[in-house]
């Protein structure tokens, strides 16, 4: 039941941000048209997506999608925007990076850990996107530091490539979503 419950909050939060329909380019025709695939967002430069950093390196402007996505989710589980950001820079690269919507990368972390970086289960999945350290050390990237798993743009590339494995096995997005979440 709990599983139900989860899958329709991810089916709900996806469509509320309008992700339901997916989104191919002319380059990926030939991808089988599961909803996995994406387009690379557009990002657009303006006082809508400037946020004030400390100096570093710069960091691409969120998507207009994701810049309204962090605001809902910053509504619906009352955690500070600024602390947001980070998590949502890394779901838009690592989605980029990997041709995954980055809001169902978010769509995921809200249903996992409840945006709680910290979060660990009862089975020791661990992180935003409940990652469980013994199954899936091979997929941590070299410099990943001590607490890899803990840190939260580690733990999205080790999630998302999780999911994409998920996928490819079980043959459909539904299908790799159900596995990721535990289904049998």
């Amino acid at each position: 039941m709990s599983f139900i419950q989860h899958s329709l909050l991810v089916v709900g939060l996806m469509s509320l941000l309008g992700t339901v329909k997916p989104m191919l380019d002319d380059r990926t025709q030939a991808v089988p048209d599961d909803g996995l695939f994406m387009e690379a967002p557009v990002v657009t430069d303006g006082p809508a997506n400037e946020v004030a950093r400390a100096p570093g390196p710069p960091v691409e402007a969120l998507s207009p999608r994701l810049q309204r996505a962090l605001d809902f989710v910053s509504r619906r589980y009352r955690v500070a925007p600024e602390a947001l950001i980070p998590v949502f820079e890394a779901a838009q690269k690592v989605g980029r990076e990997r041709r995954i919507d980055p809001l169902l990368i978010i769509a995921i972390i809200g249903i996992e850990s409840r945006f709680n970086p910290f979060a660990e289960s009862a089975v020791g999945a661990k992180g935003l996107m409940q990652v469980i350290p013994g199954y899936h050390l091979d997929k941590i990237p070299k410099g990943a530091g001590e607490q890899p798993f803990l840190d939260p743009v580690t733990n999205i590339q080790v999630g998302v490539h999780v999911l994409e494995e998920a996928i490819r096995w079980r043959g459909s997005l539904i299908a790799g979503l159900q596995h990721y979440g535990g289904a049998a």
